[in-house]
């Protein structure tokens, strides 16, 4: 997955706000971590306010469930 790709599947989770929207960011975040590793997790989740939002902090590991 392309940063740019994930930034738009976060910014329209992050847009609809629901707890199943949570699951997918999260989702979505593990494949970027698979991809593009811890760094590039922890910019997506500030720059969104994913802690704020739903309580998902910079430094969280995220697992892809496609290896």
């Amino acid at each position: 997955m392309t940063l740019e790709k994930a930034h738009e599947l976060i910014a329209m989770h992050d847009e609809l706000g629901s707890g199943y929207n949570r699951n997918a960011a999260r989702m979505v975040l593990g494949a970027v971590m698979r991809d593009h590793g811890q760094e590039a997790v922890d910019h997506l989740v500030r720059k969104h306010g994913l802690k704020q939002k739903w309580g998902i902090k910079p430094g969280t590991h995220f697992e892809s469930a496609f290896k």
